[in-house]
């Protein structure tokens, strides 16, 4: 059985280190606002429990 790959986030940049993982499976963020809320958001959901 043949699983197909779909890119992540880090398939959209530049930085060849970044694009190793571009076919990750995990939800992989760039430097970016996005990261940080995102970021931000889960410590307070953490933090709240």
């Amino acid at each position: 059985m043949t699983t197909l790959k779909v890119p992540n986030r880090l398939a959209n940049g530049k930085s060849p280190y970044l694009l190793q993982d571009a076919q990750n499976s995990v939800d992989w963020f760039p430097w970016s606002e996005q990261a940080f809320d995102k970021a931000k958001i889960a410590l307070l959901r953490k933090n709240s429990k």
